[in-house]
């Protein structure tokens, strides 16, 4: 280890998968970055909620489709218990209704397992920055199922929502829902990327939210954009 290396607070990772190999080959592709620590693995929901009351991971690589306790209700014993955890779903499919049931639970993030390594260590950076990962591939077809679970509450409620908001945090508010990135939000709207992240820390505060992703289910949800859109 160097002395720079010395200086870096890794990010601490917990794995939560059924499969040993899956869990080992996640730990060997994360261990050989120095800024990210395997604190933990578990095999099942119920072992991952009680290792990570224990451990304290920054973030939690949670599998949605384990035996026992999936990772669905361990994620939203998570949000509850240790919302300082930060949940990023792996998944062997492409997005489905069990890896939105896990979004919906407090997840911030979503990923295949085939998705390559340095994608996947980009995506441990951004949700402990404090981000989600959410690409507008994705937000496409996490609307096209929640639409049918989704609730429309109506012009009233939309009203009510956005009456909430500045004139410049619903343009922000739009372009999450969209499925872009802080930097590509400033870039729309002629910001700079701290400013974005600004407004979009208001906007969580206001409309009482916990992250980006149940920001762009609510979006959809008022109608605020749309599936076409």
């Amino acid at each position: 280890m160097t002395a720079q290396d010395a200086t870096i607070v890794p990010i601490r990772v917990m794995i939560a998968d059924d499969q040993e190999l899956v869990r080992y080959g996640l730990r060997l592709v994360l261990e050989a970055e120095p800024d990210i620590e395997v604190v933990g693995e578990a095999g099942d929901g119920a072992t991952a909620v009680s290792a990570a009351l224990r451990l304290s991971p920054d973030v939690v690589l949670m599998d949605v489709r384990m035996p026992g306790t999936d990772g669905i209700h361990a994620t939203r014993e998570l949000s509850t218990r240790l919302p300082g955890a930060r949940v990023l779903v792996l998944t062997t499919y492409d997005l489905d209704e069990f890896a939105f049931g896990a979004l919906r639970a407090g997840a911030v993030g979503f990923l295949l397992k085939n998705t390559r390594p340095a994608e996947l260590v980009a995506a441990i950076r951004t949700i402990a920055s404090g981000d989600a990962v959410i690409s507008p591939r994705l937000t496409s077809q996490l609307v096209e199922i929640a639409l049918p679970q989704l609730s429309r509450r109506g012009r009233e409620a939309e009203d009510r929502t956005l009456a909430a908001l500045t004139e410049r945090e619903r343009d922000v508010f739009e372009q999450v829902a969209r499925g872009l990135t802080n930097t590509e939000i400033a870039a729309a709207l002629h910001l700079s990327e701290s400013t974005v992240k600004a407004h979009f820390g208001r906007i969580l505060v206001k409309l009482d939210l916990p992250n980006r992703v149940q920001a762009v289910i609510l979006a959809y949800e008022l109608g605020i954009v749309g599936v076409d859109d």
